[in-house]
């Protein structure tokens, strides 16, 4: 029953009481006598009971109608600070941020040194940061930003691209002297791999763009963090896929080192997603704003 009443009919009834008038009632709202009546008599109709007596030259409320004035105003008053709290809520830059991120050196590293700079700039804008490494649902988890690498189904969100990450096959050169260097991707069957996500493994030819390879990759050691993956190839346990941003040192000093010359594993996009909403609040169209201009700011120069 109450979710059919019209808040716009209760409205007019509010104004006509406090007014004490029809037509300066009308005259407030900026519509006609007659529609004014008609509101007030829908109102009526609906809950059974008479709320203003009037006749011809005067007006007045009825027991029913002074009681339901009272409360009315009380739930009007409500509503105009919950729609005051909320529109003040979204344009000022206060309130917290749901972030889910990915791990290892990009999150721990490059995100958070970003969103830690965000907070000094905005004191009062809280951050979430959740390093949950399974795929997420932006609107189920509750989450306002997703940071993720890879190819994008299509979503409906935004997707922003932040940088493509070069990806290397590396081992560590005591594994290499210990095993066949794999002249082809193809027989890294025969070799330890140190896997992660990443079941296959997709390799493009460097010279001939037309030749690629893909190969099902059975490791001996499965991790999804890059900084456990790292250390167990540079253990000597096998060859590993991994962002070059994750080991340029360990490559600079020849701890690891390229398996393949003629082969590269393809580049991969790293987004910065969130929902389509054309009343984005302040502190998320800040943020959002934040991390596409200064990004690239926070990657190590390699």
């Amino acid at each position: 029953m109450n979710s059919d009443i019209n808040l716009v009919d209760i409205r007019a009834f509010v104004v006509i009481a406090e007014l004490g008038n029809f037509t300066q009632a009308a005259e407030a709202l900026g519509c006609s006598r007659s529609h004014i009546s008609k509101q007030l008599l829908s109102l009526e109709t609906f809950l059974g009971v008479t709320l203003i007596v009037r006749t011809t030259r005067t007006q007045r409320l009825t027991d029913q109608g002074e009681s339901f004035l009272l409360q009315c105003q009380q739930a009007l008053h409500q509503i105009e600070q919950a729609v005051s709290m909320t529109v003040d809520s979204a344009e000022r830059l206060k309130g917290n941020i749901y972030i889910n991120c990915v791990g290892g050196f990009l999150g721990e590293e490059i995100v958070v040194a970003l969103v830690n700079d965000f907070i000094q700039l905005y004191p009062d804008i809280t951050i979430d940061l959740d390093f949950s490494s399974q795929r997420v649902d932006l609107i189920e988890d509750h989450f306002d930003v997703v940071f993720r690498m890879g190819e994008l189904a299509d979503s409906g969100l935004i997707a922003r691209k932040l940088m493509d990450i070069k990806n290397c096959t590396l081992a560590s050169p005591n594994y290499l002297a210990q095993h066949a260097i794999p002249a082809h991707p193809t027989l890294l069957n025969r070799h330890t791999c140190i896997v992660g996500s990443i079941n296959h493994w997709r390799f493009a030819h460097k010279t001939n763009t037309h030749e690629s390879a893909e190969v099902a990759i059975k490791g001996s050691f499965r991790c999804k963090n890059g900084r456990a993956m790292k250390l167990s190839a540079l253990a000597g346990n096998g060859i590993v896929r991994l962002p070059y941003l994750y080991c340029a040192e360990e490559i600079s000093q020849h701890q690891l080192v390229e398996v393949f010359q003629d082969w590269h594993i393809p580049d991969t996009p790293f987004y910065v997603l969130y929902h389509k909403d054309k009343f984005q609040p302040e502190r998320l169209k800040k943020f959002i704003q934040f991390t596409l201009d200064n990004f690239k700011s926070y990657l190590p120069d390699l």
